[in-house]
């Protein structure tokens, strides 16, 4: 199935530690190039959010961008009397030492590092949420490619209808375009009152009849024509093998027109390379 390169998805989790949502965009790019925008509390998670992605998908410029917003009301604050004490006590001590002492105030000692304590989020089930949400996102961005991709391979499609139509139309004319080719070089020959005898003009437009002959290029073109037809429809990524054909593609439509003898195989020519562009447009954001 042809997958479209470029795709957006949000997917959201609420738990009792608080919320996850997860953004993933993708845009068509030469290799698979993830970036992950993760938490520092949620940082160990890139190894393992990495292998999903690259299970997922072969192609692409991927951001991943991570949101966790923990549950404040879950978190209550709690004191550690034993630090609490030690400091009472140091500060006790030092009373003998301060002249004009002030008396000691219970908020100076809750300010100290490590006596003021927040309850722990089991950072354990966060993070398996996390991932378990990052695969979710994974499969729905896939669906999004997917669909996109479908419809760039109707679009394939319809341009490949196209070529078919140009060359069917060039083959038909071929026989005509050659006879009028013998004709012209007859009526020039007799313009120009140069007699030559029907073996030497009979070799000057098999001459002319062989550096026009396109049937080799229209055959190739069919032939690429039906492997982009056969490639759209495999379940593996194939946009390299769809550029390739491309430049297969291309390459005869040029040959075509190096072979024209008159403006009509010429302007078909164009039109082949148009579509051909066309399809070479598309095809970048295949996968």
């Amino acid at each position: 199935m042809t997958r479209s390169m470029t795709a957006f998805t949000r997917q959201e989790h609420q738990g009792e530690w608080g919320s996850l949502v997860w953004e993933i965009r993708s845009v068509n790019h030469r290799y698979l190039e993830p970036h992950l925008r993760l938490p520092d509390s949620l940082r160990d998670l890139e190894g393992p959010l990495r292998e999903q992605l690259r299970k997922a998908l072969s192609r692409g410029k991927v951001e991943c961008t991570l949101r966790f917003v923990p549950e404040t009301q879950q978190q209550t604050l709690s004191v550690d009397r034993e630090l609490a004490e030690q400091l009472i006590n140091a500060a006790r001590d030092l009373e003998s030492l301060i002249p004009d002492r002030q008396p000691l105030n219970p908020l100076e000692v809750l300010r100290w590092p490590g006596v003021m304590r927040e309850s722990e989020i089991d950072m354990s089930a966060v993070k398996k949420s996390a991932l378990e949400l990052f695969g979710k996102a994974l499969q729905d961005l896939a669906a999004g490619r997917s669909r996109e991709g479908a419809e760039l391979a109707q679009l394939i499609e319809q341009r490949l209808d196209g070529i078919e139509a140009v060359v069917a139309q060039v083959r038909k004319r071929l026989p005509e375009i050659l006879q009028a080719q013998r004709d012209n070089l007859r009526s020039r020959l007799a313009e120009l009152r140069i007699e030559l005898d029907e073996t030497r003009l009979e070799q000057e437009i098999a001459l002319l009849a062989q550096k026009a002959d396109v049937d080799e290029e229209l055959d190739r073109l069919g032939t690429h024509v039906q492997e982009v037809r056969r490639v759209l429809k495999q379940k593996d990524p194939v946009g390299r093998r769809l550029d390739f054909l491309m430049q297969e593609l291309n390459r005869e439509a040029n040959t075509l027109s190096s072979k024209s003898i008159v403006t009509d195989t010429t302007q078909c020519a164009v039109e082949l390379k148009v579509l051909i562009e066309q399809m070479r447009e598309q095809i970048q954001n295949i996968e």
